[in-house]
């Protein structure tokens, strides 16, 4: 997504947000993918937690940038969601891609950070509802309808163990059902490669050849083409995906979650950026991904999977 500056630095609070109460083995840094990791249940919000959002005022209509007034400092000690309005559109269905607006506000010194509707730009972040690493914001838009307004503030902790509190007014612009798996062409892969088997579901399983050669390049290998318009670089995607390691060790999956992923291609490992770019919506891809186009070589990088060479298999199940 192209926000300008302060636009991104609010989306990077969302995405704060969203992640929170993931905690875990699996993480966005883990396969360069979601932001979607075994959630762990935070704690309840306190009565000082929920007073202090209470006290939020909210001004502005549905349908544009509203206005947060709050005493600061305001701090909450777990992520705590409020209800503003319900939405009197479509009812939210669990695994809808939702367009959401939001404006994000410090609540350090109630400064606005930044804004989807800054400059009338009318850029939206997209989430899949129902994804555990959603946590209170999952929470509190479950059983609404389209348009629903709910405030939600995040203790974010920085590298210094400096804890802030971030809060923002999200609004669900629009809500999209999408398929739950690939659906096209069925495309026969290059010999050689790790076969992809499918359960009934369509959760894929792989198995590797005896005696593969980690290749040094990119494969991304098309198995089912979908008949979507083709995804670009700059895009945001939703889709569903497993990764292992060449051993055939699980290291990350959607399909484990029960939900797909939405995340940017701009924030994700070079691997699949480039393996995806090009692809069309509704496609499977095979990526098998070399360590220089994933996290490094070995010694290069204190990350786990410094050195691995990766494989994914990728639904495409939409892009914005």
């Amino acid at each position: 997504m192209n926000y300008r500056l302060p636009v991104r630095a609010a989306a990077l609070a969302l995405a704060a947000a969203l992640a929170l109460t993931a905690c875990g083995s699996g993480s966005a840094s883990d396969s360069g993918a979601s932001p979607s990791p075994t959630a762990t249940a935070a704690p309840s919000p306190s009565a000082a937690d929920v007073a202090a959002v209470a006290g939020i005022k909210i001004e502005g209509d549905a349908g544009a940038e509203p206005t947060l007034t709050f005493d600061a400092p305001l701090s909450v000690s777990t992520p705590t969601a409020r209800l503003v309005d319900k939405g009197d559109g479509e009812p939210l269905q669990d695994g809808q891609n939702l367009s959401v607006h939001f404006v994000a506000f410090s609540g350090e010194d109630a400064s606005r950070v930044g804004s989807t509707w800054q400059e009338g730009q009318g850029s939206t972040d997209q989430i899949t509802l129902g994804d555990p690493s959603l946590g209170v914001i999952n929470d509190v838009l479950t059983g609404q309808n389209v348009g629903a307004r709910a405030l939600v503030a995040n203790p974010m902790t920085a590298q210094d163990g400096t804890v802030t509190t971030s809060i923002m007014l999200l609004e669900v612009a629009a809500a999209k059902t999408i398929p739950t798996r690939a659906e096209g062409e069925a495309v026969t892969p290059a010999e050689g490669l790790p076969t992809v088997t499918l359960d009934d579901s369509g959760k894929p399983s792989i198995t590797i050849p005896e005696g593969y050669q980690a290749p040094t390049e990119l494969v991304a290998q098309t198995l089912i083409k979908g008949s979507g318009p083709a995804v670009e670089a700059t895009q945001s995607i939703t889709a569903h995906y497993t990764g292992w390691k060449l051993d055939g060790t699980v290291f990350d999956s959607s399909w484990e979650r029960g939900t797909p992923a939405t995340f940017s291609l701009q924030q994700v490992i070079q691997g699949w950026t480039q393996g995806l770019a090009g692809q069309t919506v509704g496609s499977q891809v095979l990526l098998v991904i070399p360590a220089s186009l994933a996290y490094g070589e070995a010694g290069a990088s204190s990350h786990a999977l410094a050195g691995e060479t990766l494989v994914f298999v990728v639904d495409i199940l939409d892009a914005n």
